[in-house]
């Protein structure tokens, strides 16, 4: 099998009826992944995108006898005609699964007009339209496009079915007459070592044989493996990995309930993605849905991914075998349930979803159920079927909003939104189903507490805190098999949802993948690597009566130590009894040990010093509790303390007033080792920091994109979220690379971002940010052509 990729030359515009036949050179030319419109940042609507556009270009092939021509279309949002040489071959009505389209009969040898006609309507009558929907719908060709040649002979699909005991099974769809030789070969990737070789003159439609030498797939040690299937002249390739899910309870408590990967337990710790981008939409290569694939796993070391609320690029999928990161996909919908037709369409959508996903080994869980819509139990019977008669391997969920809600489906996926701040974080089994099935928190928190990273800080703090409090909840009860929160970044929405600016600000990133602080609740819950993240910028400007109060640590270790000016203070320690592994650290006393060290006091005495100092900055003195009362009375009494001792002692280690700048030193302590430090102190001093996904972009089947993450910093490395200064990327050589959306922008909350595209032309260029009244950054990018 050949593939020939399809993603330049095309001519994008307004449908018109003589599209079919007529190549119209004076429509733009565009390239694969497209978006028929980019849109603003903020602000954005469906009326900006929403029509009927034509893609075109000229398809010149060499008509052989014998070969099969398959045109293929992996993204078309939503609805897609296929016309060549101006007969009508084909249609597909989803914007999420990809639809193939045999061009063979109507092809000619030599020159041949293709014509896409895009409808990007929100059309009710196909999901997950006709009622209201919480994110944008992006039209265009957003994925790629490619021709498949081959033998008229050849494997239609393979499923592979590779188990933890190294037990391979493949079931196999051909297409053409007769029967080939056919030979299965298992191959490592990375050494080209051929660790089996099976082969089959019947050409059967089931192949079976096992490849004992073979490693599994897990999320730590993610293994892939290459398929190569010979049918006579046909050869594929595949990728897959060997692993076995099972959902289950522990052998010693029955209400414990897990979800096992090769029999070893894991707690589905993750967050729910989007696809878009600022500007695009839906329509970025693969290096940037790597890209966000990379930032979940390695960033925020979460080891999950709920593909909200429809399948995603297989690029990100295949990342994600990669990267051993676990996934929860699912059909396209958003709470409506529409007629018999819109729902034959979404079992459509579910039979496509399967086919085209089930070789990968990172998804462990079909979403088979229109997210948080009612119970319809003739509809989802069909659907959750569907899924385990085209994949037994893998159990079925659905996502609901609804507790005692009917189930179907193996997994009882619940959107758990009850934690508003006080009481437990997560309801617990009994209280949202009856069903013995493993329950897994869906979504939680976003929309219930939605935060801007300008936000002030005791609201970005809140904002971590909901986030720890109810995956400490839903670790600590054992009767969740996971909980993936709402969400990984803050997305454009429709007008019923989100801000003013119809932005919905639920990510623990913005919009350009800048960390907020609740992405270090998830970034802390790993061993590899060191992270503290302090919650407050011990600015009391920040704070209602300049009173700072408990703040957090974010951290995996074991010890936070705190010190003033290099003056130790005091540790803090994690709580022992919290569900997570490494639960934020309360950080309540910023005198600690001072007074004995500085003042020369009795311990004993200094404790309550220490405690009357706090509460007097806590309270003020006309509201203190009657024991704070009583210690300062005994203060007075037996130690002899003045009040103008007193007002002298809490402006020097509580107030902090015209003395000299308090820099304010965090270390954070693993195995008795200073692994991570961080410094506080009123900073003064800002400077750009600029975090480019890859400074060499490749040329290759389509145009590359570098994501630039960039914020503006004060020397202590603490970003200025009330910095909303103009920005400014400007490219040196306009000719290799190009600026996806405004140039100029403003830094939100101390953030922002930028992405650069390649032109088609390969060279070096610099790449400059600016923002006023900062030292300007230089990224050197460099572009290379595939062959």
């Amino acid at each position: 099998m050949q593939k020939v990729m399809l993603n330049n030359d095309w001519r994008f515009g307004t449908w018109d009826d003589s599209c079919r036949t007529v190549y119209d050179a004076t429509l733009s030319p565009v390239r694969l992944p497209h978006t028929v419109k980019e849109v603003p940042l903020h602000n954005a609507d469906p009326s900006m995108y929403a029509g009927e556009f034509v893609y075109q270009r000229r398809l010149n092939v060499h008509k052989e006898e014998g070969m099969s021509f398959i045109l293929h279309v992996d993204g078309a949002a939503h609805q897609a005609q296929v016309y060549l040489n101006g007969a009508l071959l084909g249609s597909h009505h989803c914007g999420y699964t990809a639809f193939a389209i045999d061009l063979t009969k109507a092809l000619k040898d030599g020159d041949n007009l293709l014509t896409i006609r895009l409808d990007t309507r929100e059309d009710p009558s196909i999901p997950p339209f006709g009622f209201v929907i919480d994110y944008l719908c992006y039209g265009g060709l957003y994925r790629d496009v490619w021709l498949e040649i081959c033998p008229l002979s050849h494997v239609q699909d393979a499923f592979i079915l590779a188990d933890m005991y190294r037990h391979l099974r493949v079931e196999l769809t051909y297409a053409g007459t007769g029967t080939q030789p056919l030979s299965l070969a298992v191959m490592d990737p990375q050494t080209n070592q051929c660790l089996a070789l099976h082969k089959d003159d019947t050409g059967a439609a089931i192949q079976e044989f096992n490849v004992p030498d073979a490693q599994l797939w897990s999320p730590d040690h993610p293994k892939l493996y290459t398929l190569k299937v010979m049918y006579g002249e046909d050869v594929r390739t595949y990728i897959f990995g060997f692993r076995s899910i099972r959902l289950g309870a522990c052998s010693d408590n029955v209400n414990d309930d897990w979800i096992y990967i090769n029999e070893e337990r894991v707690f589905l710790r993750g967050l729910n993605r989007h696809q878009s981008y600022p500007y695009v939409g839906y329509a970025m290569p693969s290096s940037m849905q790597e890209e966000d694939a990379r930032i979940l796993k390695e960033e925020l070391h979460v080891n999950t991914v709920r593909t909200s609320h429809y399948p995603q690029s297989q690029y990100f999928i295949d990342a994600c075998d990669r990267l051993g990161l676990l996934v929860f996909t699912e059909i396209p919908g958003w709470q409506h349930i529409g007629n018999q037709s819109w729902k034959q369409t979404a079992m459509t959508n579910t039979e496509e979803m399967v086919k085209q996903y089930r070789n990968h080994p990172s998804i462990i869980l079909w979403g088979v159920r229109i997210n948080e819509s009612q119970d319809d139990d003739d509809f989802y019977a069909v659907t959750n079927r569907i899924a385990h008669s085209l994949d037994p391997s893998r159990p079925t969920s659905g996502v609901r909003y609804l507790q005692n809600s009917h189930l179907l489906e193996d997994v009882y996926a619940f959107n758990d939104f009850s934690y508003n701040g006080t009481g437990k974080g997560a309801l617990s089994k009994k209280e949202v189903t009856k069903e013995e099935a493993p329950l897994l928190i869906s979504e939680c928190n976003g929309h219930m507490f939605p935060t801007k990273s300008w936000d002030d800080a005791l609201h970005r703090q809140e904002h971590a805190l909901r986030h720890a409090r109810v995956l400490d909840a839903a670790m600590k009860d054992h009767t969740h098999i996971g909980c993936i929160a709402w969400c990984m970044f803050d997305y454009a929405t429709h007008k019923d949802f989100g801000s003013g600016d119809r932005i919905c600000y639920h990510g623990v990133l913005d919009s350009f993948r800048n960390p907020k602080l609740a992405a270090a609740v998830y970034a802390s819950q790993q061993e590899e690597e060191p992270v503290l993240e302090i919650s407050s910028s011990m600015n009391i400007g920040d704070y209602p009566a300049g009173y700072i109060g408990d703040f957090y640590a974010f951290t995996n270790a074991d010890e936070v130590k705190l010190y003033r000016n290099d003056d130790f203070v005091k540790s803090f320690y994690p709580d022992p009894s919290a569900g997570l592994k490494h639960p934020p650290i309360r950080i309540d006393d910023t005198i600690g040990h001072l007074l004995e060290e500085k003042e020369g006091m009795d311990p004993s005495v200094a404790k309550d010093v220490v405690a009357c100092l706090l509460a007097f900055q806590k309270y003020g003195m006309d509201r203190l509790p009657l024991s704070i009362k009583a210690k300062a009375a005994k203060l007075m009494a037996v130690n002899h303390m003045t009040m103008k001792e007193a007002a002298r002692l809490y402006g020097i280690y509580a107030g902090g007033w015209g003395s000299d700048a308090i820099i304010w030193r965090f270390d954070a302590i693993r195995n008795g080792k200073v692994v991570k430090q961080v410094k506080k102190g009123p900073g003064h001093q800002l400077h750009l920091e600029v975090t480019c996904s890859s400074s060499h972009l490749i040329e290759g089947d389509t145009y590359d994109v570098s994501a630039l993450r960039i914020q503006i910093k004060d020397e202590y490395g603490t970003v200025a979220s009330y910095c909303q200064l103009p920005v400014t990327v400007t490219v040196v050589n306009p000719n290799v690379l190009e600026v996806i959306g405004p140039s100029t922008f403003t830094a939100e909350g101390g953030m922002c971002g930028s992405y650069l595209k390649t032109t088609g032309v390969s060279g070096s260029t610099a790449v400059i940010v600016r923002a006023s009244g900062l030292e300007p950054v230089t990224v050197n990018m460099e572009v290379t052509k595939e062959n």
